[in-house]
């Protein structure tokens, strides 16, 4: 049956996606959402963790594209959009960089002390027990199961649905080490019939999770930078405006002014609403949108911009535009397009990264 849906009837849908750590993780998220009915495109940028979808509301719901995300193996800590949606940072990237670091400060403590313990032969000063293979296994296993939880957890993800990511490297690189350390000291003699000194590289797995940890911590730093611009710009929005009606003048949040109220600015405050002035005259500065350092004049039936400056004057103007559709709202819409948005070099990347995991465990 022909699809009949046209781009008017086409809904676009914008949520953050935590737990993504390579292109091939954004290649993943892109793939499962266009896996469902209803998709006609999806773009997962990973440099700004968002993901745009267009898709048929007839078709499908919101919350099936958000279920499809998390089925991959991600989390989706605000399906409604968020903050970020209204230009906020987003929720939980400080509490992302914050778990990591701490992460990072004892995960390291732990590995430096298993790399040292096992690097005897260059540190001969290093206490005897830490020399000791029970010790090392001990102090890696919560290097390994607990930090490692989340390899484990995204490469499991990408399992089920017949992919692999930059986790399912980690997670079986380090199984790997891991795995036959243990192996080798739970049981001595295991290599002892092929005439090899059994070796532990109890270091080898702590060390590359703890570094890929610090790699994630510096990119959660980075994300939680990208938004800076935006949450700038929603600082210039004010929060309330008087409003002048039957029953005189009211300050009221800026969200119930409605088009067609008679606003009332007075000398030093921010411009609510875009509209157009009734009576009085001031001095405007609109370098915020123009750029120009000198203050425009207005008087009756001139327009002005929301967020704007008034400098001396006091006057009146009728509300044209608000909310979603006034100048500082579209400008901030843009921004997050364009943050949204990717180079005809990423999606070549993206593509690439999509084969470069599978073809490395292959070799391997």
């Amino acid at each position: 049956m022909a699809d009949e849906s046209r781009p008017d009837d086409l809904k676009r849908f914008d949520f953050q996606v935590t737990g993504m750590s390579c292109a091939s993780c954004a290649a993943n998220v892109e793939r499962a959402l266009k896996h469902v009915d209803g998709v006609r495109a999806a773009n997962v940028n990973l440099a700004t963790s968002r993901a745009t979808v267009m898709f048929d509301p007839r078709q499908v719901e919101s919350g099936r594209l958000v279920q499809a995300v998390r089925d991959a193996g991600y989390e989706v800590p605000d399906p409604t959009g968020g903050p970020e949606r209204r230009g906020g940072q987003a929720p939980g990237a400080e509490e992302e960089y914050r778990t990591l670091k701490t992460s990072v400060i004892w995960g390291g403590a732990v590995a430096l002390v298993v790399f040292l313990g096992s690097m005897r032969h260059w540190f001969p000063w290093v206490p005897g027990v830490l020399q000791n293979s029970y010790v090392l296994w001990a102090l890696a296993t919560p290097v390994q199961f607990v930090l490692g939880r989340r390899f484990y957890k995204g490469a499991w993800g990408a399992l089920r649905h017949r992919s692999a990511d930059m986790n399912t490297l980690v997670a079986v690189g380090t199984t790997a080490a891991y795995g036959f350390s243990a192996a080798v000291t739970a049981v001595p003699g295991l290599l002892s019939s092929a005439a090899v000194e059994p070796q532990v590289y109890f270091d080898t797995s702590a060390v590359i999770i703890v570094l890929i940890l610090f790699g994630r911590m510096l990119e959660a730093r980075a994300k939680g930078r990208t938004s800076d611009a935006i949450r700038k710009l929603m600082s210039l929005r004010p929060r309330t405006a008087r409003i002048l009606d039957a029953a005189g003048e009211r300050e009221v949040p800026v969200e119930e002014v409605r088009v067609g109220d008679v606003l009332v600015v007075r000398p030093g405050e921010q411009l609510p609403v875009d509209g157009t002035v009734l009576e009085g005259r001031s001095s405007i500065d609109e370098s915020m949108i123009t750029g120009e350092s000198l203050p425009a004049d207005k008087g009756p039936g001139d327009s002005v911009v929301g967020a704007t400056l008034n400098k001396w004057g006091s006057f009146r103007l009728r509300a044209a535009k608000v909310g979603e559709d006034t100048a500082l709202a579209k400008i901030i819409r843009l921004v997050q397009e364009a943050q949204g948005t990717k180079a005809p070099i990423q999606r070549l990347a993206d593509v690439i990264a999509g084969y470069f995991v599978p073809v490395v465990i292959g070799v391997a």
